[in-house]
């Protein structure tokens, strides 16, 4: 599947969407209804000109982004934020941040629910652990950062003074099981750096996310590699998260397509490289569990339910689950998905009924029917699949969704867009907004390819200053 654009002054343009159309076909049976916020700006132009929400978009904002630094401990020459070369110092104050926070937290009906701070490099700040500490006085119920690792490596105390400030997870660039991909794609031999960040969040029992930038010809043998390593570890990894290079301009037009990897390309590889174990039908558009939220929202009559309805081509995944004895079993192995996702939609109108006698029928058929769609002779020994539906729509008891997660590895797959496959059906459902210091939430794929540099040099520090002076002299020597 190509996606094509003419442009008056540049000519036409046409590069790989998905590699397979059968794939993309069937991603589009997963799509979600919207779930606009309440309180969106006026569109002053055609999307994707003055984002901040406007009227157009059509999703909630699921996890929320702030840049807290622009200044990195690295050179990477894959980084889409290109923070060494870009010139200029971007770091907002506490002030700043909390004012970002708050717009994030302002949206309606539903409030932003988790923030990660990214850059950059967030650990560069000598206030990185204020920063989470804030983070949950306004609110959030989940907090992450965007790390290379390198401070959480040489300080074996950061990360028990994160997660005591509330840290919930570690999103841990993570390209590979041995040392050639980072020499590559980091210009630094950095792997024993990734295993004793790992550790060391082991100790502090802070959860971590690997994140895999995809690159062909570098790291693209690995993904197989990365899922053993981050299933040897799963006491600590929660999931995966592989991200396949996004062209950010610094790569030649007629090399994109031989190095471009899309969504199913993935699926493909992680069925070959784990000789099977996890199918390439394990995989499921992440918008395919929209419909849970919609249900949990009718059985508690309300709205303020986030909704995760990003546009069926944004991403996929899986989740698989490692037995005491080694084995390993996807979620698609003991459930039908396809089967239950049916189910919860056809039970959400009956559910929505405002007769609480014809709420409680339905509550009750639906609890009889959805776990005719598991097969508990294949489901992993550890979860029983009826008490735990039973917890969610009965007792509305979130808390047994930690059972689900015992041994539970999240393998996942999203494809940020660049220039070349930029989408604007794509931005219109994007659910991962950057806040900026101006009070403007900006979607995730417009932030990195239009409006970077804008922001950047709107709010940049200039470097003669005395507060740059003060902030570049301030970075921990553990970031070294």
């Amino acid at each position: 599947m190509f996606i094509e654009k003419n442009c008056p002054e540049h000519g036409n343009f046409k590069n790989t969407y998905w590699r397979n159309a059968d794939a993309y076909k069937a991603a589009i049976n997963y799509e979600a209804e919207p779930h606009k916020l309440e309180n969106l700006n006026e569109a002053t132009g055609d999307c994707p000109s003055n984002c901040g929400l406007c009227e157009y978009h059509k999703s909630q904002t699921v996890l929320g982004l702030i840049d807290v630094t622009n200044r990195c401990n690295l050179r990477c020459p894959i980084c889409f934020a290109n923070a060494a070369a870009s010139g200029t110092l971007y770091e907002p104050s506490q002030d700043e941040i909390r004012k970002m926070l708050r717009v994030l937290r302002e949206n309606q009906p539903v409030p932003t629910p988790a923030i990660q701070y990214a850059g950059g490099e967030p650990t560069v700040r000598k206030d990185i652990v204020e920063l989470i500490k804030i983070a949950k006085e306004e609110g959030f119920t989940h907090t992450q950062i965007a790390t290379n690792g390198l401070a959480l490596a040489n300080d074996e105390n950061l990360a028990k003074e994160l997660k005591d400030a509330g840290l919930n997870t570690v999103y841990l660039q993570f390209d590979g099981i041995t040392e050639e991909p980072y020499i590559k794609t980091r210009n630094a031999d950095i792997f024993s750096k990734k295993i004793e960040a790992i550790e060391n969040c082991r100790k502090a029992s802070l959860g971590v996310v690997l994140v895999p930038t995809l690159v062909t010809g570098i790291n693209d043998d690995q993904i197989g590699g990365i899922i053993n390593f981050a299933l040897d570890n799963i006491d600590i990894i929660r999931g995966i998260n592989f991200q396949p290079v996004s062209f950010a301009g610094r790569t030649p037009s007629d090399k994109v397509e031989e190095q471009r990897i899309t969504v199913d390309d993935l699926m493909y590889q992680v069925e070959e490289q784990t000789n099977g174990m996890i199918k390439k039908d394990a995989f499921y558009s992440a918008s395919t569990v929209a419909p849970i939220s919609d249900l949990i929202s009718a059985i508690s009559n309300s709205e303020a339910e986030v909704t995760l309805t990003c546009h069926e081509h944004c991403g996929v995944g899986t989740y698989v689950f490692k037995e005491e004895d080694g084995s390993v079993i996807p979620i698609t192995d003991f459930i039908d998905v396809d089967k239950f996702m049916e189910l919860i939609e056809k039970s959400i109108p009956d559910v929505s009924k405002d007769s609480k006698i014809a709420k409680t029928k339905a509550i009750a058929r639906a609890l009889k029917t959805l776990p005719k769609t598991v097969d508990t002779s294949k489901s992993p020994s550890y979860i029983n699949v009826t008490d735990l539906l039973k917890n969610i729509f009965i007792k509305q008891d979130y808390t047994s969704l930690g059972d689900f997660h015992v041994n539970a590895l999240l393998i996942s797959c999203m494809h940020f867009m660049d220039p070349f496959n930029f989408d604007q059906d794509r931005v219109s459902r994007c659910v991962i907004h950057y806040a900026t210091p101006d009070g403007k939430i900006i979607p995730f794929c417009t932030m990195n390819n239009i409006y970077r540099e804008s922001v950047e040099e709107e709010f940049h520090i200039p470097l003669e200053s005395d507060r740059a002076k003060e902030i570049l002299a301030n970075i921990y020597k553990r970031n070294e």
